[in-house]
């Protein structure tokens, strides 16, 4: 008698499971980054997850999805500089700065493009933004774009931001593409509408991609397709080996970091929340020394249990992990 394999039921899910790191998403344009995350969510079948830096709907390319455990960390991914290409259409004003908004003025365009470089170049170094109304700033508690949805306006604050460079990619009678590295907080589409009244006829834009943000490890980003073809592709439901092969560990994502390495009884104690100090004599440094104050990795024995700081040299626990040494107790006798 011959015994043949049994089919296997694609249409089935995993059960949810605790899966930790950093997904590098490539996310398309036409879709929220909160709808982003819920597929991706869905593909690894993740029970937490978060993305850092909101891309606007019209947006695409780098959204850094944190699953599991990384979501704690999410936050140390938005202080880095970011880089983005933007394309800017001229003479035509619209009430969110780009396309996904409703026109509200139209102004002729002739020769104003001749005048980009010379427009450029004002906005390079620091400079001061008012915020689109279509926004997530919060005015008194509100996001700005429900006291926008709502036509009612207030004032919005005035921000600084850095604009380290502008490179002009291309350039037709009516559009311009730029590349822009800019500081956390920058808004292109603010940037964009004050290039296009700089030239004299208003501008909107088109496409907006984010392409690299400071601080995150270099590496592949992935669209939701490429994952769904290895969730698709895959003859047991349950085997993720291969998505899992795309997340970078938390350990590697914070690398970044200066880094602290204390004894595995200092650990202990601060893993319980007690600050610590007498960190000279029993600590190693990497990147900084002993006199340094700020942010910093923490590990024990290699193994990464959070991120802290140091005040007046003491070391405080600002985001640890779920019971880092419990979890790892195999290693610790």
């Amino acid at each position: 008698m011959t015994e043949t394999n049994p089919v296997i039921d694609k249409s089935r899910r995993a059960p949810k499971r605790d899966i930790d790191g950093v997904f590098l998403l490539d996310k398309p344009s036409g879709i929220s980054s909160a709808l982003a995350l819920t597929k991706v969510r869905g593909i690894y079948r993740a029970n937490k997850g978060g993305h850092t830096g909101s891309l606007d709907p019209l947006a695409s390319g780098l959204l850094p999805i944190c699953l599991g455990q990384a979501a704690k960390f999410s936050s140390y991914f938005l202080e880095g500089s970011k880089k983005y290409l933007a394309t800017g259409k001229l003479g035509v004003i619209t009430d969110s700065g780009d396309a996904d908004g409703n026109i509200i003025q139209e102004n002729p365009v002739t020769n104003e493009i001749e005048g980009i470089d010379e427009a450029i170049s004002r906005f390079i170094g620091t400079i001061t933004q008012v915020p689109p109304m279509y926004s997530a700033i919060k005015v008194d508690g509100r996001p700005l774009y429900k006291y926008a949805r709502a036509g009612k306006t207030v004032e919005v604050p005035k921000r600084e931001v850095q604009i380290f460079y502008i490179k002009l990619i291309d350039k037709t009678a009516d559009t311009f593409t730029i590349e822009v590295y800019c500081s956390k907080g920058t808004y292109i589409r603010t940037l964009v509408e004050d290039i296009g009244q700089a030239l004299g006829c208003g501008a909107h834009v088109t496409m907006l991609r984010r392409i690299e943000v400071d601080g995150l490890p270099k590496g592949t980003m992935h669209t939701l397709e490429d994952i769904q073809k290895l969730a698709d592709n895959r003859e047991d439901f349950t085997d993720f080996t291969e998505l899992d092969k795309l997340l970078i560990p938390i350990d590697v994502a914070m690398d970044y970091l200066p880094r602290i390495d204390i004894p595995y009884e200092m650990a202990v104690l601060l893993c319980q929340g007690q600050r610590q100090n007498n960190l000279a004599s029993r600590c190693q440094f990497t990147n900084c020394n002993v006199d340094y104050e700020g942010t910093l990795q923490i590990r024990t024995d290699g193994l990464f249990l959070g991120v802290g700081h140091i005040q007046k040299g003491v070391l405080i626990s600002d985001r640890m992990m779920s019971d880092p040494l419990h979890t790892n107790k195999g290693l610790y006798k």
